[in-house]
């Protein structure tokens, strides 16, 4: 079984989040990932917003050290 992840240290923020989410499956992760975008970023629960979060999954485990940030 493959992990995939999101790592929101990857995406500026005025928060400058340190959150990276990693799950067994990418149906267990998109809840997560859309629970932390609502609750922490002020997001709304949208089909384009799970369609955003979807393109920035990755396979494995989130890096120990964050990524450099996309602009």
């Amino acid at each position: 079984m493959t992990r995939v992840y999101i790592d929101c240290r990857a995406f500026p923020s005025e928060m400058n989040c340190s959150v990276a989410l990693s799950a067994n499956s990418e149906t267990e992760l998109m809840e997560a990932a859309v629970q932390h975008a609502v609750a922490v970023h002020g997001h709304k629960d949208t089909p384009e917003l799970r369609a955003e979060l979807g393109k920035l999954f990755k396979a494995g485990t989130p890096p120990v050290e964050a990524p450099a940030a996309v602009a």
